[in-house]
């Protein structure tokens, strides 16, 4: 399938649910209003951090196309962007229970939580956010999109727990690797593929779709964040933050499978040992870089990205899944 570089700016991707999310930013930030005074001052800050907001778009586009009637520009369902509000709510509170104990002063440039106010009062934020997911889907009977970002949640902390366990040890297969991926990043854009379909009433075999295109959307996502660390561009994470911080990523593991038994016992000391040494982590960007283990993770993204966008063409043709082709390229592609 021969693909061009994206041209295509995020507003332009847009496009087809752009009514959509300025309606859901505003219905977002109304549903955040709590009469507690600290409460809603930590909620405004949260709503006024908000990224490239990638999330609700894959939610609101999978809805557009997977919807039965494509070619017409009816309004989604209120069920959508209950769904999109679902995910940001639960998503948030596990970002801000993971600044907490990563003891972490950042996120995405801006202070974290628990840097501007305690530990205690970051650890209730997340319960707070949480319940108010919950609740938003009990009250208005959304036990499908429940049962899905539920489930997300639930598939995220496993996929922590696993990394972490297995993170001691330094020696994860690809395998393990990718059942780590799977739930920690993957299941997160699967669930808003998911809901998307489930949102507008698609079938069961729509949805499992659906949620199998986010997946292998998100196992790309997560490759391409793995050669960030590599200096392949000027971004926002820093060069080694990832060997820094030991974790196995897709260029390292292969590159150590590569490696002789010495090579392998000084890369990994490398790794364990670096301290953030400056020296340590560049010598083992240059040994990753020397077995081919940045080619290699290249070329698995690719695999990932085609297979999502050979699920993605089973649906019917339509703007919303032109933008969902673009949005995928536009995040493999991006320098940032």
């Amino acid at each position: 399938m021969p693909h061009t570089h994206p041209t295509f700016t995020l507003d332009q991707i847009q496009a087809p649910i752009a009514a959509e999310m300025e309606e859901f930013e505003h219905k977002f930030r109304q549903s955040m209003r709590t009469k507690v005074l600290l409460l809603d001052k930590i909620m405004g800050y949260i709503v006024k951090r908000k990224g490239k907001q990638i999330r609700p778009m894959f939610v609101f586009l999978t809805a557009r196309a997977t919807r039965a009637e494509p070619a017409t520009g009816d309004p989604l369902p209120d069920a959508t962007f209950r769904g999109a509000a679902l995910i940001e709510l639960l998503h948030t509170a596990t970002l801000v229970h993971d600044d907490v104990v990563d003891e972490s002063n950042y996120r995405r440039g801006f202070f974290s939580i628990n840097a501007l106010w305690k530990n205690k009062i970051a650890v209730l934020v997340g319960d707070y956010l949480l319940s108010r997911g919950l609740l938003l889907a009990l009250e208005n009977d959304d036990y499908d999109l429940l049962k899905i970002v539920s489930n997300a949640v639930r598939e995220l902390s496993e996929g922590e727990l696993l990394q972490i366990e297995k993170a001691r040890k330094l020696d994860i297969t690809e395998d393990v690797y990718f059942d780590i991926i799977r739930q920690k990043t993957a299941s997160l854009i699967a669930s808003c593929t998911a809901v998307g379909a489930s949102s507008v009433g698609a079938d069961k075999e729509v949805i499992e779709r659906a949620r199998l295109f986010g997946e292998k959307v998100g196992i790309a996502f997560q490759i391409k964040d793995d050669l960030f660390d590599y200096g392949t561009a000027e971004i926002g994470k820093p060069v080694g933050i990832d060997i820094k911080e030991k974790k196995m990523t897709l260029p390292l593991i292969y590159a150590l499978q590569q490696a002789s038994w010495l090579q392998k016992r000084k890369v990994i000391f490398n790794v364990k040992n670096n301290d953030g040494h400056r020296d340590r982590v560049q010598q083992v960007i240059e040994f990753v870089k020397q077995s081919g283990g940045l080619d290699y993770a290249v070329a698995t993204m690719k695999r990932y990205r085609d297979e999502a966008l050979s699920i993605l063409h089973t649906f019917p043709e339509s703007p919303s899944r032109t933008s969902l082709e673009e949005l995928i390229n536009y995040t493999i592609e991006r320098e940032k």
